[in-house]
Parts: structure tokens; sequence; C-alpha cells
């Protein structure tokens, strides 16, 4: 079965990608939004492989796209829709990276030392409890959403490869307070895809259309 949430009217123009991995239903704002001038496709994931995953989308976009298709790829999502554009560059006329994370390994390290400044000093402690109970060889069973992170997360140092088969215009949104750091999508990208825009949002975090300051302009 082919899980897809359709807004608006056909034909569909465009498709939101959620994040996570394992965060259904988390840009359907964007989709109802957006349906009011488009018709909107909302995949919803169900694999627990990066390779599952993207053959799926390619299923979506095949079977309902008006193709080729706006890609508007938020957080994991914008990974994946980055994946795809880049392994089947006519399904996609122009890509939308919201909140994406790093697109190179050394900037990893930033997205971890961001997460912890913002949290209290007894939210640390509880994080790191966590991050603990999870790595105990005592807990028999882990939750699979982080199996699938730290599969995706070893993928970070080849996804810059990907960006030299894209075509396509490519634009990302970014809020100067998301946890991924900025210069980790701005930098790597711009050195790989010809057209390339990059918008950095003041005062807005990781979902710029829930944000007070940022939801207007995004």
């Amino acid at each position: 079965m082919i899980n897809v949430r359709h807004y608006g009217e056909e034909p569909f123009q465009v498709a939101v990608i959620h994040g996570g991995p394992g965060a259904p239903g988390s840009v359907a704002a964007i989709a109802r939004e957006l349906s009011k001038n488009y018709g909107v496709l909302e995949p919803i994931q169900t694999k627990t492989s990066l390779e599952g995953q993207v053959l799926e989308l390619y299923d979506v976009l095949k079977a309902f796209g008006d193709l080729p298709i706006t890609l508007i790829g938020h957080s994991w999502g914008a990974w994946l829709a980055y994946i795809i554009t880049a392994r089947y560059p006519s399904l996609t006329n122009k890509l939308i990276l919201v909140g994406s994370g790093p697109f190179e390994e050394k900037y990893v390290k930033s997205l971890k030392e961001n997460r912890l400044s913002r949290l209290s000093s007894e939210e640390k402690k509880e994080f790191q409890f966590i991050v603990d109970e999870l790595n105990s060889p005592e807990t028999e069973e882990k939750d699979k959403k982080i199996t699938r992170l730290g599969e995706l997360a070893s993928k970070t140092g080849s996804l810059l490869e990907f960006g030299k088969q894209i075509k396509c215009p490519v634009v990302a949104i970014h809020g100067d307070y998301d946890p991924h750091p900025a210069e980790g999508i701005r930098t790597p990208l711009k050195n790989v895809i010809e057209d390339f825009r990059f918008c950095l949002f003041k005062k807005c975090g990781h979902s710029p259309w829930k944000e007070l300051y940022a939801k207007n302009r995004f």
C-alpha cells in the first residue's frame, strides 16, 4: 500500500517531505497552506532503511505527482528529497530544503553542542541519562528511530557527492536559531550546486512555519 496524503486539487505539483525519521504529519501545515494554490502530496515514510525510503518516495511521486515536481523537505526529509533529486533528476524541477541537517561531517559536532547549549543543567542531565540508557547493553530492544538515525548520520560524509548530480534550482531555508548549523548547509552546497540560494531567517528555530517572527515570511 502506498502511503500518501493529498491536499487540494490535481495536478499535484508539490510534495512536502516530513522529518524524523518517523515524524509523519509534521509538515501537514505546510501542505494545507500550499494547497490553497497548488495540488500537494504529503508522502508518509514507512520503510526502515534509507534505500527503502528513497524507493518508497520514488513510487509515490511517479504514481501521483505531476512531474517534474517541486520537492520541499524538512529536517531529515530535506536530506531524503536531496538524495532522490540527485538520483532521479527528471523527477524534480525545484528543491527546497527547510531546516536541513549538515552536509559535511565536521559540522555534526556543532549540532550536538548547539542542542546542549540550549538546555538547562537539569535537562542536560536528563539528556545524558537517556543517551546512556540507549547505549546500555542491558537495553534489549532500542527504538527503531534511534537505530535509523545512527545509520543515516553515518552517511553524512557522502551526502555532498549527491549534490553534483542535481541540476534543478535549490533553495535552502534555515533559522538562525536552528541547532543544525547554518554553515553546514550553506558552505558545502554552494560549492557543488550551480543554482543554489540560501535564505537565513532571523529569530527562527528548526520549523519556520511555527515561528512567531518567521512564519509569515516563510
